[in-house]
């Protein structure tokens, strides 16, 4: 989730754009550059790593007098984290920054190869400056240019561009990623990926809309879209820091929820084609050598590892097992070299699992980490790494980092499908398509939210509640009830549907709760007669499904979908939503619950 930050003004623009970039420090990166250009020329700094990596690099640069500057955060999506692949970008006169994915870059890439242009890196971003400047050198005008660039690109964008032809302006266009606008009585003009960086420096902001784009020189700022003029619309700028890095959402960990669209694209940007799966991270894994799987973590990580261990027998055809980390350490496991050895952590810090990597590494095993964390202690101590691309999750509780652990797994279960050959290429296309249609199925719907806080209400006492579900749903319902006794401090426990008989359905009456997940696509009819058994127990039920069910209490009816997959991430979805209602209505800190820790660093 990279970030971005501009400015017009005669202030020294070193200290903004780091300042700003620090306050984006939470949407997660692995590079940061800046840009700016004064006096004609422009001077641009990149590094790797932390901010404090590229403010040593700047600590004697000064920038005051009135010019321009961009700056950027990049999180790995095209190209690894390199200073070749970190923003700005540049062509022979302009630098460019940029949030998003430009869909079509391959083929502007290829027209641009034929110019004899010479690329410096590996990302899709870095085709559009090259593109900008072979229509400066076309239209003989920077502002056409800049719109015919505009026009062709497809895709999600924010962007940023200055360029010495015209050295008081900042070019932007934004398009399905966060951009503001924002300016105060000084005439200073400022350009953010949220509020934050602004709050005290901007009076007003203007939040762009899809499709938007313009230019801004001193004072002035002309805004388009279809080629149509259009008026700025600015609103006051919040004065709350906290505030402004929620976007308006009560907590973190609901934004996160809203969230898990765009960071599910991320996820996937670079790692599709039609009809198979890239990672280039796994270039050196020989997938021959792998008889077995095994998976080893904590939490709502080693849930994510229950769900992937379906898709890696059913997609892959490969014996698959998943051990909880803290387990595994003391068991005197057996560690064969010819299983792969999977480790998932949201923090790369998780010492349990950290240990048990380490051993399996001492064993002989071909080692693979999923992480949201580069350069985590995991991510260096495994053989090879994938990272998740969440960006930073602060609700304690997690949400987004569990769904981008479960894409990126179930990537991985087609790219070994692929590899061993145990997939058709049209279930290949199928899988494929199902995958890309995920973000869509992330998209909050506002209604069943609203419908999810006000059915909350009922469900604030009795004495524990019941999530149950069947073959993948089984781990999805350990993790609805992990999510809701976190936050909520209920009793909840998570059951495969089929165990209820051999004991647990004893606890059932009308004060247990159960949340059952029946999606159409799997099982229906068996989860069906579980639920039966637990009505005629008098259980209180509320039943998460596309179909009607005569014998709920509560129904929350998610949409049809023709993939397993996305009635997964759907429930998914409204289990979170169920837990945060649940927790608001009875008082607690959402975002820090009692006795928890979002890294658990030790044993």
């Amino acid at each position: 989730m990279c970030g971005i930050v501009g400015y017009i003004g005669t202030a020294e623009k070193r200290s903004f754009l780091l300042g700003g970039l620090k306050e984006l420090e939470y949407r997660g990166y692995d590079s940061a550059g800046i840009a700016v250009l004064k006096d004609g020329e422009i001077d641009a700094f990149k590094a790797t790593g932390k901010l404090s990596n590229l403010a040593r690099k700047v600590e004697h640069y000064s920038s005051e007098g009135f010019g321009v500057g961009i700056g950027h955060t990049r999180w790995a999506t095209h190209g690894k984290p390199t200073e070749a692949n970190a923003h700005p970008h540049w062509g022979e006169f302009s630098y460019i920054i940029h949030n998003g994915i430009i869909e079509n870059y391959k083929e502007i890439k290829d027209e641009l190869l034929k110019d004899g242009v010479n690329f410096l890196s590996q990302t899709d971003t870095e085709v559009a400056v090259h593109l900008f400047e072979k229509n400066v050198r076309l239209l003989n005008d920077c502002f056409q240019a800049f719109e015919a660039t505009i026009q062709a690109l497809h895709g999600a964008y924010a962007i940023l561009l200055i360029t010495q032809k015209e050295p008081d302006v900042i070019f932007f266009a934004k398009n399905a990623v966060p951009l503001l606008l924002g300016k105060n009585e000084c005439g200073e003009v400022f350009f953010s990926s949220s509020d934050a960086p602004l709050i005290g420096l901007a009076k007003e902001v203007c939040y762009l809309e899809d499709g938007q784009y313009g230019w801004a020189k001193n004072k002035t700022v002309t805004l388009k879209s279809e080629g149509i003029e259009h008026r700025l619309e600015f609103k006051a700028l919040t004065k709350d820091k906290l505030s402004a890095q929620k976007d308006g959402f009560r907590y973190f960990m609901e934004k996160e929820i809203y969230e898990q669209s765009h960071v599910v694209t991320e996820t996937l940007m670079g790692r599709t084609k039609e009809d198979s799966v890239v990672l280039d991270e796994l270039s050196s894994l020989d997938v021959d050598a792998i008889d077995a799987i095994k998976i080893c973590a904590c939490g709502t990580s080693y849930h994510a590892a229950l769900s992937a261990s379906y898709l890696f027998e059913r997609l892959s055809k490969i014996r698959s097992n998943v051990e909880i980390a803290s387990e595994f350490r003391y068991k005197d496991p057996l560690l064969e070299p010819r299983t792969l050895f999977i480790v998932i952590s949201q923090s790369g810090e998780t010492a349990d699992t950290l240990e048990a990597l380490k051993m399996a590494k001492k064993g002989g095993m071909k080692t693979l980490a999923i992480c949201n964390v580069d350069n985590s202690s995991i991510v260096r101590t495994a053989d090879m790494s994938i990272l998740t691309r969440a960006g930073i999750e602060k609700g304690v509780a997690s949400t987004k980092a569990f769904a981008t652990q479960v894409v990126t797994l179930w990537l991985l279960s087609l790219f070994l499908a692929e590899k061993k050959k145990t997939i058709t290429k049209e279930r290949m296309k199928t899988e494929i398509e199902a995958l890309l249609h995920i973000p869509l199925v992330l998209k909050v719907n506002e209604s069943v939210h609203e419908k999810i806080r006000r059915l909350s209400k009922r469900y604030l006492h009795g004495h524990g509640f019941f999530f149950i579900g069947r073959d993948l749903f089984y781990p999805l319902a350990l993790e609805g009830a992990l999510k809701l006794k976190e936050i909520s401090y209920l009793h909840a426990e998570g059951y495969p549907a089929g165990e209820m008989k051999h004991g647990p359905i004893a606890l059932a009456d009308s004060e247990l709760f159960t949340i059952a997940l029946m999606p159409k696509n799997l099982l229906y009819d068996k989860m069906k007669s579980n639920v039966e058994e637990l009505g005629a127990r008098d259980s209180t039920m509320l039943i998460i499904s596309p179909e009607p069910f005569d014998l709920a209490d509560d129904v929350i009816k998610t949409r049809a979908h023709t993939h397993v997959m996305s009635e997964y991430f759907e429930m998914m979805v409204i289990t979170q939503l169920l837990a945060l209602e649940i927790s608001v209505r009875l008082g607690n800190d959402v975002d820090m619950p009692r006795n928890l820790a979002k890294s658990v660093t030790v044993e």
